[in-house]
């Protein structure tokens, strides 16, 4: 899921891209997409980016003011360009993201395109496969959003510490990070890197984890210079939040741009928790898992399903698939005189069975003798036919073949004498 440093590369991306471009026309939604029209067109017109948090906002802003068109024939008025500007504020979901291509080259799940101006043109297309994303027309920053943890960082850190009385951080301190009204632009990979870097359980209070990274630093009893060298090595749970989001994004910059399999390739190699091999997992309340190393915390549910990790599971299979390919099946040959099995792991003898051939030289018979013999053996019973028998059996049709050849007769109704009826009974 795009957390908040994906999302400002995104906005940096898009300013990059459309930096001295001029849009023209409507912008497209897909029939599939359930999100809103975007009422907006214009001749020429730009498109910048800024982003905050989980969110980002585009500003589609008209070069030149479109005049009134007036309807003669109707008597109407009618707006066929936009005017002013407009915002469209965009919530990634699962797998949003941006992409400036060709006309020709448009992908597949583009729910959202903007065409440049320009010929030949292209588009830039907000993709989402999962079609999980959304996005606002005139829309703002959502209210509920607390301040971003990368680029509003003291005011993230005072509504952090103002609130601790909250109910909200009662919770165990991986529900906690995922709270958008405190640390907004946290999510699951991030919230993992937080707290294996501390050594924190995740399932412990958040009220009492936060209280504890913060006074072991406020406390020490060093001078200011030494207090800024320790809190440079050893930051609390807020400066993490804060500092490792922008790793993300000082590492990743160059790699956004390229494709997708290269930046991903990058950012795994970058995860020390977040899904790698041997390191332990649980699903909090809301179903979402946590990775991490060590103990689970006070506060780990009890009797919690360990969920599968997929991509140990086709790792696997892939790996069976390649042995199975590389092992030899056992041969088997099924013909009318013999049955062969045969298998390359244990040497075993063939077996043949053969099945009994019928002699086809007639054997000799006496002169004149046209009947046929019947001998019976110790081991099965053979018939020995005459060569004469022989020639006729097969000068005479089968059964099947008569009744072919044969006309069908019609029946011919069976009649009553009346009279005789009569003579019988008299006679009686």
């Amino acid at each position: 899921m795009p957390e908040g440093p994906d999302l400002h590369l995104a906005s940096c991306y898009i300013n990059k891209v459309c930096s001295g471009v001029v849009f023209s026309g409507a912008v497209v939604k897909s029939e599939v997409s359930k999100n809103p029209e975007v009422p907006f067109a214009s001749e020429a017109y730009t498109i910048c980016s800024e982003s905050r948090g989980k969110e980002i906002k585009l500003t589609l802003s008209p070069i030149k003011e479109e005049k009134v068109k007036e309807n003669v024939k109707r008597g109407k008025q009618q707006n066929t360009m936009a005017s002013n500007a407009l915002t469209l504020v965009f919530r990634f979901g699962m797998s949003g993201h941006f992409r400036m291509t060709s006309e020709d080259e448009i992908p597949k799940h583009a729910h959202l395109r903007f065409y440049t101006k320009e010929k030949p043109r292209r588009v830039l297309s907000f993709v989402d496969i999962r079609r999980f994303g959304s996005w606002e027309v005139n829309g703002s920053w959502q209210p509920d959003r607390g301040p971003c943890v990368m680029f509003e960082y003291e005011q993230f850190r005072a509504n952090v510490l103002n609130n601790l009385s909250n109910k909200a951080f009662e919770k165990p301190i991986c529900e906690v990070l995922l709270n958008q009204k405190y640390f907004n632009g946290i999510g699951n990979y991030l919230r993992a890197e937080i707290l294996f870097r501390l050594k924190i359980p995740p399932f412990t209070q958040g009220r009492a984890a936060i209280e504890l990274s913060v006074k072991s630093q406020e406390n020490s009893e060093h001078s200011l210079s030494k207090k800024v060298k320790v809190k440079m090595e050893n930051p609390d749970i807020l400066e993490l939040c804060h500092s490792v989001p922008l790793e993300v994004v000082n590492f990743a910059g160059d790699y956004y741009e390229r494709e997708p399999l290269e930046y991903y390739s990058v950012f795994s190699k970058w995860l020390q928790c977040y899904y790698v091999a041997g390191m332990k997992t649980l699903r909090d309340s809301n179903g979402r898992t946590i990775w991490f190393q060590g103990e689970a915390g006070p506060m780990a549910p009890k009797g919690a399903k360990v969920p599968k990790r997929k991509y140990l599971i086709q790792k696997q299979e892939t790996e069976e698939n390649d042995a199975k390919s590389l092992v030899v099946k056992p041969k088997i040959k099924k013909t009318k005189k013999s049955l062969v099995q045969a298998s390359p792991q244990k040497s075993t003898k063939t077996v043949v069975v053969k099945k009994k051939k019928q002699s086809k030289e007639l054997p000799s018979v006496r002169t004149g003798q046209s009947v046929e013999e019947t001998i019976s053996a110790q081991r099965g019973r053979k018939r020995v036919v005459s060569h004469d028998s022989a020639v006729k059996k097969q000068q005479t049709p089968t059964r099947k073949q008569k009744v072919v050849k044969e006309e069908v007769k019609p029946k011919i109704p069976r009649t009553v004498d009346p009279m005789r009826r009569t003579r019988n009974s008299k006679a009686k």
